[in-house]
């Protein structure tokens, strides 16, 4: 056989290391020994082609110089490139499926109102209706719902629906709702704004606000 009969294979393991297709990945710690002694043993079958001539082995020293310098710089590239293994590959799509998918509904803007406290006199009490200050800490709205614990200001959500007020000390916030007749006594929280006719409570300026459902609910979960 002619010497050079394992380049052909030897060009075709170097493409597939080049390429580096994802399938084959798995076999790159078989494929470098593989380049490295067929490179070995294509030089060695090359020397012999020169009956072991002063020139072959200058060739051979030549060519082994070469082959291995590429060889190396190839392993070197291989290990600092960014790879992208199968199973990223399968979980997250390309940049042509991302352009062909569809778009999604854009995300909603909430915009908070703050609130508006009114300290509860006489005067606020006319405008306001059915809240009526009881004493120093009490209040009672409509005919029944009294607030005791309190600290005199009021809060009105957009359409007049739910009203708060601090507890003592702004330990809190106390919500009730006039369409349902419910009151809520929320420790640790502060109402930070509006949205909907819903309020929004905060525990502390490093927290996003939440809306009063969400509160409600992890307060439950928590119980």
């Amino acid at each position: 056989m002619p010497w050079w009969t394992g380049l052909p294979l030897l060009l075709g393991l170097a493409a597939i290391q080049a390429i580096q297709l994802p399938r084959l990945q798995r076999y790159n710690g078989m494929l470098r020994p593989a380049l490295r002694w067929g490179l070995a043993g294509l030089l060695a079958a090359g020397f012999r082609a020169f009956d072991n001539h002063g020139l072959g082995l200058t060739l051979t020293a030549l060519a082994a110089l070469a082959g291995f310098t590429l060889l190396v710089l190839l392993e070197s590239w291989q290990d600092h490139k960014p790879q992208r293994s199968a199973a990223a590959a399968a979980a997250s799509p390309e940049w042509s499926e991302l352009a062909q998918a569809p778009i999604g509904p854009s995300g909603t803007l909430i915009e908070l109102q703050a609130p508006d406290w009114i300290t509860l006199d006489s005067a606020a009490t006319k405008v306001l209706g059915d809240v009526a200050m009881l004493d120093a800490r009490s209040c009672i709205v409509g005919a029944a719902a009294r607030i005791d614990n309190i600290e005199l200001k009021v809060s009105v959500a957009p359409g007049r629906r739910w009203l708060a007020w601090p507890m003592a000390a702004w330990r809190g916030v106390v919500l009730y709702d006039r369409a349902d007749g419910k009151l809520y006594r929320l420790r640790s929280w502060q109402l930070y704004g509006w949205h909907a006719g819903e309020a929004w409570l905060s525990r502390s300026e490093e927290q996003p606000p939440l809306a009063l459902s969400h509160v409600l609910g992890q307060d439950q979960r928590d119980e």
